[in-house]
């Protein structure tokens, strides 16, 4: 029997295992599926993968999960996982979460669980809270017959698009709302390997569009028309980049043919949005993977257009790799469950347009200091137009940049001081990568990874020895006394 167990009967179910294809071509078939279920064409018979025929086992799915499943089963709802998760434990790996379909309405949901809530005002779904943690549930989304295939809102993956607003009172039925059946869901999904379902009557795995097929071949395809898809909400490009870093795949040809010519429509993306998004592309634990996509694709530009700019400079014949080992460290810590934190990133991604900015400005004259913050106020400004960055985030960013230079001042009690400051630890962290590419002294490194070390009457004797060899050793200004009132200058 062929993988996907075409003609099989379910041993649990006795249902007969349908297809409505042999699988020599069955990928045609989905993909002009996909393109003529818009109008509302005749919606094809999915294939059904028996238990037999995949490796998901109930006892990889969460118990919360599993609650929420057998309760709407129990209740005569149509209940299943969907997304991601299905995807990745068809793939062998543990999902981050679980998120579950139905044909129960948001208000039907809501009543066979104490512990949800309907949310959302675009796309009202219901979160059920098990201590820390939500299982998502949605209803089976149809496309409305009265518009056109450029118009449709597709569901994304892990909620991406759903305001997290909740809304206790029934919502009018918007065009976003419009309920169907679960053969329309698939359909408006983003990728193929993102709409594959995993039934809780029988345990088998249901296949519209062709995705368990690319889930093999290691395949990211788009379900429909791409550039309809991507003009929709341009979004789905970074999205498309961030699956295939993240699994590892090859997109398929037309899947890819329109991203570099769509690019720029990035720009017409909240900046807001693109936060998240960009938290979501580089803190995944394959942030440079990503980036290199990102570049490839030149969807970069469109993001962080002073930093694409500034790399595209070489220094002494060497290309800048600051920002590559900054993703390359970020993707260590993620993998080996140490915190991150977007002040950072942001941080290394707008280091360069920053020093330069700074070396254009000491090259007028300006001393250190001032030309940090001019350069540090310019650069955020023009990226705030691109991808916002909170405040939470952009105050530690200009600290770790200000204190570069601060380390390497460590006379008297500067390094004392310094030591105790707040953002130390991310400014060290920031100065060990910049050693590792050759742009700060790798001696200055070593210096404070042993003072932190060090005992008290060693580190005394470290400072100790800055004063003469830095010369940073200052004559106390005498405070000059403010004049008495008959004495101080008139304005006339």
């Amino acid at each position: 029997m062929g993988a996907l167990g075409l003609g099989a009967r379910n041993a649990e179910s006795g249902d007969i295992i349908r297809s409505s294809r042999q699988s020599t071509n069955r990928s045609f078939t989905y993909r002009q599926f996909a393109l003529e279920r818009i109008g509302g064409r005749t919606i094809n018979e999915p294939v059904i993968i028996p238990r037999a025929q995949h490796i998901i086992s109930r006892a990889l799915i969460s118990e919360s999960a599993l609650k929420v499943l057998h309760r709407l089963k129990d209740a005569g709802y149509a209940s299943l996982l969907v997304g991601g998760c299905v995807r990745d434990l068809m793939l062998g790996r543990e999902p981050k979460d679980f998120d579950v379909v139905t044909d129960a309405r948001p208000e039907e949901i809501r009543k066979l669980f104490h512990n949800a809530r309907v949310i959302g005002r675009r796309f009202r779904l219901v979160h059920v809270r098990f201590g820390r943690e939500i299982i998502e549930v949605a209803t089976f989304r149809a496309i409305p017959r009265d518009v056109s295939e450029e118009s449709i809102p597709q569901e994304g993956e892990e909620g991406e698009e759903i305001e997290e607003i909740e809304d206790e009172a029934p919502a009018e039925v918007t065009d976003h709302n419009v309920f169907g059946s679960q053969e329309e869901d698939a359909v408006r999904r983003d990728f193929t390997v993102n709409a594959l379902y995993y039934d809780i009557r029988d345990f088998s795995v249901m296949d519209y569009v062709g995705g368990a097929e690319d889930l093999k071949r290691g395949v990211l395809r788009v379900i429909g028309n791409p550039e309809s898809r991507y003009r929709e909400d341009p979004v789905r490009m970074l999205r498309a980049v961030r699956f295939a870093a993240k699994l590892g795949f090859k997109f398929e040809e037309k899947t890819a043919a329109p991203i570099r010519d769509l690019a720029p429509l990035l720009t017409t993306v909240p900046p807001a949005r693109m936060f998240e998004e960009v938290l979501k592309l580089f803190h995944g634990g394959y942030a440079l993977e990503t980036y290199e996509l990102l570049r490839h694709y030149g969807l970069f530009q469109h993001l962080f257009p002073l930093t694409e700019k500034s790399l595209e400079r070489e220094e002494q014949g060497f290309p800048v790799t600051l920002l590559p080992r900054a993703l390359a460290n970020t993707d260590a810590r993620v993998n080996e469950d140490k915190p991150v934190t977007p002040a950072f990133l942001f941080a290394a991604m707008l280091w360069e347009p920053v020093r330069q900015q700074v070396g254009e400005f000491a090259a007028r004259g300006m001393n250190s200091y001032d030309a940090m913050f001019r350069a540090a106020d310019q650069v955020l400004r023009e990226q705030l137009r691109h991808v916002s960055i909170p405040k939470r985030f952009s105050v530690p960013m200009r600290e770790i940049w200000s204190m570069q230079d601060r380390l390497e001042r460590r006379a008297g009690q500067q390094a004392f001081r310094l030591l105790e400051n707040k953002r130390f630890r991310a400014a060290y962290d920031f100065l060990l990568l910049r050693a590792a590419t050759g742009e700060a002294d790798q001696a200055l490194a070593d210096w404070w990874t042993h003072f932190q070390t060090a005992g008290e009457d060693e580190r005394r004797a470290m400072t100790a020895q800055m004063a003469p060899a830095t010369g940073t050793g200052k004559r106390k200004r005498r405070r000059r006394r403010r004049p008495s009132s008959a004495q101080a200058p008139r304005h006339e």
